[in-house]
């Protein structure tokens, strides 16, 4: 553990009081959790922005032309999804079928 001297306005060290106090918890550790969380979303934007770029749009593709063209089980279904009906109507529809890769693939068909 380390020391950190911070310094705080006064309203928001008055607000952390209160919300650490309500969540029954010391206002050092509401600040570790909060600095926490706050570190994992920015690491987190930073890990998706540098893995897109090693991305490649062929990989993205093959892997998704392995996925089996079937209804999904019940327990899967989204409601009120117009995905399926799509499908239904899409499969074994080769211009349908086209259109729909080429929305993938940004616009070449390919």
């Amino acid at each position: 553990m380390s020391a950190l001297s911070l310094r705080l306005p006064h309203s928001l060290h008055e607000r952390a009081r209160t919300l650490a106090r309500r969540e029954g918890i010391s206002i050092n550790q509401l600040i570790s959790t909060a600095l926490a969380e706050k570190m994992a979303a920015l690491l987190t934007e930073e890990y998706f922005r540098e893995r897109g770029q090693r991305a490649s749009r062929a990989k993205f593709l093959a892997a998704l032309a392995k996925v089996p063209d079937v209804e999904p089980e019940d327990h899967d279904k989204l409601e009120g999804s117009t995905a399926s009906k799509r499908r239904r109507v899409n499969r074994g529809h080769p211009v349908a079928r086209k259109k729909h890769r080429s929305r993938i693939s940004g616009g070449d068909g390919r």
